[in-house]
């Protein structure tokens, strides 16, 4: 397979992200005087996601557009540290102006995703089936997937919902205290922020790990809705989007998990929690919904 159903800016595009990650790549592992780490190597980066598949959304005048999501596979387990080897690389993606939309970047060692694919991992099946190789090191092949059972999928994800699910309802709980308590304290306003963060982060979860089985190691909200909704498309509707004041508010809860906690500039007004609230709970709902189809799906 190949990138050739994509228009030509994104090729460029995908191009691009592809040469900095490995330049940055190369860069890191240079420095190392371990043996393991010099002689580290990329093995794979793996399109997946929508433009793999070819059902991408590119509609930016209505605050919504597909990311690219990007699977490198590396040699060995160290060397999938985000902060050691992958932030500069990603932060030179975002600022490039010859990428137009958001990378995620997730980074696993071929042994990890083997792993995902003989146990029959929803997500790994799907990167094994639809994903599409920017770069690879010749000789380095996936497992052939092993599709769980339908009884063994259904048992997986009924539990991974009745444990994901009441957790973002106790944290929706603790914010609607805190939010009372915020009316005049903004103490109390980042601290309702920072939970709301914490119940939504938890709703793409269980829903990810209801669908797919999988959960990258990420606190990015935004990076967690881009995954969940690839997956499910009704889950779009839970966060408005069309407006300044609707994405500013977005990433107001997506800045909420750091900044609520240790930035004295970080500011939220209650019309602005209330707002994230009232997302939250249209997230909660729609996970809930659409988890419950994929499991009575299973079970069928």
């Amino acid at each position: 397979m190949d990138i050739d159903h994509l228009p030509s800016i994104q090729q460029r595009e995908l191009a691009r992200a592809s040469q900095l990650l490995m330049e940055e790549f190369s860069i890191a592992t240079s420095r190392a005087t371990q043996p393991w780490k010099k002689n580290g190597k990329v093995l794979k980066i793996i399109l997946f996601g929508s433009y793999a598949r070819g059902d991408w959304v590119d509609e930016p005048q209505n605050g919504y557009q597909s990311d690219f999501d990007l699977l490198v596979i590396v040699s060995h387990a160290d060397l999938t540290d985000i902060a050691d080897y992958w932030y500069v690389a990603e932060d030179k993606i975002l600022r490039d102006p010859m990428i137009g939309r958001q990378v995620n970047i997730i980074v696993h060692t071929l042994e990890e995703v083997n792993r995902g694919l003989t146990r029959g991992e929803y997500f790994w099946v799907d990167i094994a089936r639809d994903g599409v190789a920017l770069y690879e090191l010749p000789g380095v092949a996936l497992a052939a997937p092993q599709p769980l059972t339908s009884e063994d999928a259904f048992q997986m994800a009924s539990a991974y919902l009745a444990d994901w699910l009441p957790s973002v309802d106790r944290a929706m709980t603790t914010a609607a205290d805190q939010m009372k308590r915020g009316k005049e304290d903004l103490g109390w306003r980042k601290e309702a922020a920072f939970t709301l963060h914490q119940a939504a982060e938890r709703a793409y979860i269980c829903y990810l790990l209801v669908r797919s089985h999988y959960v990258p190691r990420s606190h990015n909200l935004k990076f967690l809705r881009s995954l969940a909704e690839d997956q499910e498309p009704t889950l779009i509707d839970a966060w408005p989007r069309a407006t300044k004041l609707d994405r500013r508010r977005f990433e107001l809860a997506k800045r909420a998990y750091v900044e609520a906690r240790y930035s004295t500039s970080y500011g939220v007004s209650i019309e602005d929690l209330q707002a994230i609230r009232t997302a939250t709970v249209n997230l909660r709902n729609s996970v809930a919904k659409a988890s419950t189809k994929w499991i009575d799906s299973l079970s069928v």
